[in-house]
């Protein structure tokens, strides 16, 4: 069967609450307003449209959103690109999704809209109603911001930005790279800016004197007191002697800034003697809080992505050793998404040294990992296509112990996949009908 509009449990729902609220007297209310329980929570697809390009996703993104019933059956067909809710803006959305999955959160990336704050209450197909007011993050933190929801129970977002300057003396010889950032939390209820700082941030004197700066930052995630902020960063480097671009350099201890929460004051960043490279990820959280600790991916190391662990100190735990070559028995992982659920199990999508050239580039794989055992094996259950594009991923929807993941080779139809993180069994469910150089960036 094939979904194009609002989906037939929606229209029945409706209209027996309908019939309820014109037959009870007031009296009744507060029963009448309790909804009835459900097993069933809404799944919203997201889907990019290409631009220019095959699987470059410029040309925005729409929504459309079936429950996990109709998520999970592969009798069930929907058209995202011929049907869906268009979300606002210019290019890729940004998106976010409350934990229940009954609201969307979007910040327009690019364009007139870039920046601009807006939520949806999802109803089914490509029903999506406007909540609260629009607000603009964009004189704050500019009009392509990177954001994401902190874990706290939908109250609050975080935008980030760093801007770049070389220093010379009078000399003109390089001196370092003064690096500004700013930071802004969301209101996410209200729909209004709660705090926003910018601070210079500096490594150590003598990674400056070798011309190593932050280059780019991501993915804030509260710790577990909810007294930091930690946010995830990415080095570059350029050659002292020139002040030229180097892109042949050693590949320092993966880093992270932290910040006391909710003041975003007192700039510090820490660094792992365990993992190298880059904690700022892409377009999907790179960061989690799971049972007191937060566990990080890192991107972009000589030794392949590790999970890192960063524990109550605030401090990583170099102890904490979980790496994704050993664990997949392969060389050069990279992780371009994870996400866990409630038991310390996650899937992880990832890519190698192996992986095949596609028509956006070098393509990847699922995996099931285990954040306690430190283990992970390749979900052979889903089917690899060297067209099937995850770089720019963003959203895995959880529902207890299940994950929904969308899998569809660039240009061509594909289906939703559900994993049991607790017995690793995976499901095929609903076709996913594609258009001509697009793609499916998850669930929410």
């Amino acid at each position: 069967m094939k979904y194009n509009f609002l989906n037939i449990k929606t229209l029945a729902y409706a209209f027996v609450i309908a019939v309820l609220v014109a037959s009870c007297s007031s009296d009744d209310d507060d029963i009448i307003n309790k909804p009835d329980p459900t097993d069933t929570r809404w799944i919203t697809v997201a889907a990019a449209r290409m631009g220019e390009n095959p699987g470059d996703g410029n040309g925005g993104t729409l929504i459309y959103a079936i429950d996990s019933e109709e998520a999970k059956d592969p009798t069930v067909s929907i058209e995202p690109f011929d049907n869906g809710f268009i979300v606002p803006s210019n290019r890729t959305a940004r998106l976010q999704s409350s934990e229940d999955g009954n609201t969307i959160f979007n910040i327009s990336y690019a364009g007139d809209t870039g920046g601009n704050y807006t939520k949806y209450t999802v109803a089914g197909g490509q029903n999506f109603t406007q909540t609260g007011t629009e607000v603009s993050i964009a004189p704050y933190v500019g009009s392509a911001p990177r954001w994401i929801k902190l874990f706290d129970g939908d109250q609050t977002g975080s935008a980030v930005y760093v801007s770049t300057e070389h220093q010379f003396d009078e000399n003109d010889s390089y001196v370092r790279t003064e690096a500004t950032m700013g930071v802004l939390t969301l209101d996410l209820v209200n729909s209004q800016i709660n705090e926003f700082q910018e601070h210079s941030i500096a490594l150590s004197a003598e990674e400056e004197a070798n011309g190593y700066y932050i280059s780019r930052i991501d993915m804030p995630v509260l710790n577990a007191a909810g007294d930091k902020l930690y946010i995830g960063a990415r080095l570059s480097k350029v050659n002292p002697a020139t002040a030229e671009r180097d892109s042949d350099y050693e590949i320092l201890g993966s880093k992270t800034i932290v910040l006391d929460y909710p003041s975003l004051l007192n700039p510090s960043v820490i660094t792992s003697t365990l993992g190298h490279g880059n904690t700022n990820g892409y377009r999907s959280i790179n960061a989690f809080l799971y049972n007191g600790s937060v566990y990080q991916a890192n991107q972009g190391d000589p030794q392949g992505s590790y999970i890192l662990k960063i524990d109550a100190d605030n401090e990583y735990d170099d102890s904490y050793d979980f790496n994704l070559d050993e664990a997949l028995g392969v060389e050069e992982a990279y992780i371009l998404a994870w996400r866990p659920a409630s038991n310390g199990k996650a899937v992880l999508a990832y890519r190698h040294a192996g992986s095949e050239e596609g028509v956006a580039g070098a393509q990847g794989f699922f995996a099931l990992i285990d954040l306690e055992a430190k283990t992970a094996e390749k979900i052979d259950d889903i089917p690899y296509d060297p067209d099937f594009y995850l770089f720019q991923y963003q959203g895995f929807a959880v529902d207890g112990t299940e994950i929904y993941v969308t899998q569809a080779p660039v240009g061509e139809n594909g289906n939703i996949y559900v994993i049991d993180t607790e017995t690793g069994d995976v499901t095929k469910g609903a076709e996913l009908v594609n258009a001509q150089g697009s793609h499916f960036i998850g669930t929410f």
